[in-house]
């Protein structure tokens, strides 16, 4: 079971983080999101991150080469594309920088899952929104067949059950693990022993 803790923007994000060794935490640069880091900020968050855990850039429609640069300058291991990016948009971005490439889905119907199946990201993402804290309908994804990470409304309360429902090859949490906007230490913890305990 994979885990990915989502949105961490300060250096005791980063500690947490460094104590519960997810195998992935993410830095958010779209523009829009509350949190948002700059280049600058994951820099310095990178540097303190334990390097077992790979560190994800997530991004909405951003310029395929601003991507790569943070790639390429060591600052992201993996990126992870929540917007319109297609085939083309993926291909163009592993001509650009050697990395692990996921691509995230909202699921609100049929053809969402559909789409997640045949999409040419290593990794796909099954989620509701960006980072808006609600579940989907679960039943629309019991037909992917190739392995995903679940998002959107997961907490260490629902975790055991949408594990043992769905079988995901890992879960990726944000919103439910914070307090007031922030990360909490100890709701990342609870979330984690969760995850682990299913």
């Amino acid at each position: 079971m994979k885990i990915k803790l989502c949105g961490l923007s300060r250096e005791e994000d980063i500690m947490a983080a460094n104590d519960l060794l997810p195998d992935y935490i993410g830095f958010v640069f779209w523009d829009r999101s509350r949190r948002r880091v700059t280049e600058e900020v994951a820099r310095r968050l990178r540097s303190a991150l334990d390097g077992r855990i790979k560190a994800v850039g997530v991004f909405v429609d951003e310029d395929a080469e601003r991507v790569a640069t943070l790639v390429r300058g060591g600052v992201i291991d993996a990126v992870q594309l929540h917007g319109d990016e297609d085939g083309e948009y993926i291909s163009l971005l592993r001509a650009l920088a050697d990395c692990e490439i996921i691509q995230a889905f909202k699921v609100r119907g049929e053809a969402d899952a559909e789409a997640a199946e045949k999409s040419s990201a290593d990794l796909v993402l099954l989620d509701a929104g960006l980072g808006e804290g609600k579940p989907f309908e679960w039943e629309l994804v019991k037909g992917v067949r190739r392995p995903y990470l679940l998002a959107g409304g997961l907490t260490a309360e629902t975790l055991p059950l949408a594990i043992k429902t769905l079988s995901p090859y890992g879960v990726d949490v944000s919103s439910a693990v914070e307090t007031d906007g922030k990360k909490d230490a100890r709701k990342m913890r609870e979330f984690v022993l969760a995850a682990r305990s299913v």
